[in-house]
C-alpha cells in the first residue's frame, strides 16, 4: 500500500490478474464516492461482474443487483440495476475522462447514476461534461486493459472483492 496517500479515499479492487488501486475524487464528486465506499464496505461489489467491456473505450461494471455472479446470476439482466439505494446527482466537472479515470454509468437521465461505474480505457473526451468523473485508476491499470471484452462478454469477468484501503 505504499502508493497509497489517503487510505480513506483508496479503492482496491482485486481482478483475476491482481490489484487496480483507485484513488477517489471526493473534492470533485463528494456523493459518488461516498456511495462507492459505501457499497464496497457492505461487501456489495465482491462478485459483480464486468458486464460490457468495449476494447479501447471502457469497462462497466457495478450492478450489485444483477451482476453477482455467485448470487441468481442472469448475465442478460446484469448492467439493468443498481442498488437498494437513491440515485445519486450528477456531479460533472472539468476533469476530462482520461485513460484510467473512473465514470459514474447511468441511463439518460444525468441524475439516475447509482452503483454502476466504468472505468476508462483511452482518453474518452466525448464523455466530457456527461458523466461524473469520480476517480483514476494510480496503479494495475494493465489488470484492467486484460478484463474480457464483450457485450456482454461470453465468460465475463468480475471483482473478486473490492475493499476500502483504510479497512485493510
Amino acid at each position: 500500500m505504499a502508493d497509497t496517500k489517503d487510505p480513506e479515499n483508496t479503492i482496491v479492487i482485486a481482478l483475476k490478474d491482481g490489484e487496480v488501486h483507485i484513488e477517489l475524487l471526493p473534492d470533485v464528486a463528494p456523493q459518488h464516492c461516498e456511495r462507492m465506499k459505501e457499497l464496497a464496505r457492505a461487501g456489495s461489489y465482491d462478485n459483480v461482474c464486468f458486464h460490457r467491456v468495449i476494447d479501447g473505450f471502457m469497462a462497466q461494471t457495478g450492478d450489485v443487483a444483477n451482476g453477482n455472479m455467485e448470487n441468481d446470476f442472469n448475465l442478460r439482466m446484469a448492467g439493468t440495476g443498481g442498488s437498494d439505494k437513491p440515485n445519486v446527482p450528477a456531479e460533472f466537472s472539468k476533469l476530462p475522462h482520461d485513460r484510467g479515470t473512473i465514470g459514474a454509468a447511468r441511463s439518460q437521465s444525468p441524475d439516475s447514476a447509482n452503483s454502476q461505474f466504468f472505468i476508462n480505457f483511452s482518453d474518452n473526451h466525448f464523455l466530457n461534461g456527461q458523466y461524473t468523473v469520480y476517480g483514476r485508476v494510480t496503479s494495475g491499470m494493465e489488470h484492467v486493459d486484460k478484463i474480457t471484452k464483450g457485450e456482454p462478454p461470453a465468460d465475463p469477468d468480475r471483482m473478486i472483492s473490492m475493499k476500502v484501503a483504510a479497512d485493510l
